[in-house]
């Protein structure tokens, strides 16, 4: 479902509006300045789960009640936790993130056995503009192709530039433009919501992805 928006004003409408105009008219004439990138260069949806701001995780400590509990990840990437105090968990898979934990607790416990487990999944969210049926932001609970992320949206509209489909991508100062062959996937499923199409051209979207349909 997307993020509710009942606070948008009619001038942010108005500003999104003007921002996919542009950015549309900047891609229909070949002009972007964001890097290119080509749909087979694009990252896979990755094999574990990466922890980020917002999300939500069960740390459990085999036989110490204390250290067990359930912790947010707050805005800068850390959870509190007795003993350790502030542990970075952004950027770290569970499974990372345990033997992290392992590792600090061996000051203070003799052979811990630490689990993590990720409960909630908020920090996963993308953006849809343009020519969708439902545009917003939404936030994702596991991973996604940008064919899940479109179906989400509700489809395309009738006046969808199919071919010009792109997924916009901060890295550092780049914005990494990602053409989107959509009708080249669609045609191999036969449907225009499939999802799970196999190959790298249908790849997962990342948090904080821009998926512009002009």
């Amino acid at each position: 479902m997307p993020i509710d928006m009942s606070g948008f004003t009619l001038f942010n409408a108005r500003r999104l509006r003007g921002v996919v105009a542009l950015v549309a008219a900047v891609l229909l004439a070949g002009r972007s300045a964001a890097a290119q990138l080509a749909p087979a260069q694009a990252d896979r949806c990755p094999g574990q789960f990466v922890i980020g701001p917002e999300d939500v995780l069960d740390v459990a400590v085999w036989n110490n009640t204390e250290m067990t509990r359930t912790v947010p990840v707050r805005p800068d990437g850390k959870i509190s936790l007795p003993l350790l105090n502030d542990v970075q968990a952004a950027g770290l898979t569970p499974t990372e993130l345990r033997d992290h934990l392992t590792d600090a607790l061996t000051e203070y416990i003799s052979a811990a056995t630490v689990s993590v487990i990720v409960r909630e999944i908020h920090s996963v969210k993308v953006t849809v503009i343009g020519q969708v049926k439902t545009p917003g932001r939404y936030e994702l609970k596991g991973r996604a192709t940008v064919l899940d992320v479109l179906a989400m949206a509700g489809g395309l509209t009738e006046y969808a530039a199919r071919g010009r489909i792109a997924v916009l991508r901060n890295e550092a100062a780049t914005t990494r433009q990602i053409p989107f062959p959509y009708d080249r996937l669609v045609s191999k499923s036969g449907s225009k919501h499939g999802s799970a199409i196999g190959g790298p051209e249908n790849f997962c979207v990342q948090p904080g992805d821009v998926v512009l349909v002009p």
